[in-house]
């Protein structure tokens, strides 16, 4: 088994689940902090934080090297630091020691030229390493994918390396009282233009997770990882982590609406197609793929480790917890500019 101490890396709406689930299981936790405040809160906790950010990359790459365990949540699309992360397990494994690495993805890999018009009836299993193998290697995230996997073919049994793929993640976190990306910045498009609305006709699906939900299975798969000859694990390096959800783009834009009408928000419950020219309102040039197109995927391999999400299904969330949430936030909001997880 492998030692107990772990690198995190990002914690925010992700990582801070996850660390909550770490630290309920005696893992000593060292993690990167921006802000003084947020170390300080972390320090209370019993966490050793370092001071910096994913452009310390002599950083990231000694505290990897000198962590039994990394998992890195911050962002899906930095390949700098995973990169770092890396070089970290190389040293690592150059010293006859082996790394535990666990790499956060996103489903927007498996998205789809849809454009919101149908269900596509392609569905990704992790348990078929090979389709997703086969996606092209301009797919969203697949350049940091990519890099991770061709270190992983060099290292072989010297490190045990995993991508996880979250779905459309939902919920206010229990432990960072955060809210997610997708569904809360449609909701505040809603609350700044009056209506509900989706990127394209709507109908394409994703599946869903509670972000609680899904910081368990990342514990799921750290545990079955340490448990797992490294041999085995070199044999699938993907785990999706949906709940059994999927719903479409226009189905969470008729929920927003309707819980923003019961708010007295909005006149009209409503959802209608959102033009173009406010795409920066949402996520930008990139609001097709992050909220328009089918991603459609199974966790079969989090199932089989007998991962059973318990937390409240998606649009419960929205009405008893995220709405009230997002109707508290105060200042302008002018769209989703940064890097999406997922």
């Amino acid at each position: 088994m492998a030692g107990k101490d772990v690198f995190l890396i990002g914690p925010g709406f992700i990582g801070l689940e996850v660390l909550a689930e770490l630290l309920k299981e005696g893992y000593h936790v060292t993690t990167l902090v921006r802000r003084e405040e947020a170390a300080a809160d972390l320090k209370k906790k019993g966490v050793k934080t370092i001071m910096g950010s994913l452009l310390d990359l002599d950083i990231i790459t000694n505290t990897s090297a000198e962590s039994d365990i990394v998992i890195h949540t911050a962002t899906a699309d930095d390949k700098p630091s995973a990169e770092a992360v890396l070089e970290g397990v190389s040293k690592r494994a150059a010293a006859g020691k082996c790394t535990i690495y666990i790499h956060t993805s996103g489903c927007s890999e498996i998205v789809d030229d849809s454009h919101g018009t149908y269900v596509s009836e392609t569905i990704y299993e992790d348990d078929n390493p090979e389709k997703i193998d086969a996606l092209p290697d301009t797919a969203p995230h697949r350049s940091i994918d990519l890099a991770i996997l061709k270190k992983r073919t060099e290292l072989g049994s010297k490190a045990k390396i995993s991508i996880v793929l979250p779905p459309l993640i939902y919920g206010l976190g229990k432990a960072s009282g955060r809210l997610s990306i997708q569904i809360p910045t449609m909701a505040r498009f809603a609350l700044k233009h009056g209506y509900a609305g989706h990127i394209g006709a709507g109908e394409s699906v994703w599946g869903h997770v509670h972000v609680t939900d899904l910081a368990r299975g990342y514990l799921l798969i750290l545990h079955w990882m340490e448990q797992t000859n490294a041999e085995k694990v070199l044999e699938n390096p993907y785990f999706f982590a949906e709940n059994g959800e999927e719903h479409s783009w226009k189905k969470c834009a008729e929920e927003i609406g309707k819980a923003l009408h019961k708010e007295g928000k909005i006149k009209d419950p409503k959802p209608r197609e959102i033009p173009k020219d406010l795409y920066g309102d949402i996520f930008g040039e990139w609001s097709m793929v992050v909220v328009g197109e089918n991603s459609r995927n199974r966790a079969n391999r989090l199932r089989a480790l007998g991962w059973k999400p318990v937390e409240k299904l998606s649009f419960q969330s929205l009405h008893e917890d995220e709405i009230p949430a997002l109707l508290k936030e105060q200042g302008n909001y002018t769209g989703y500019a940064k890097a999406v997880a997922s």
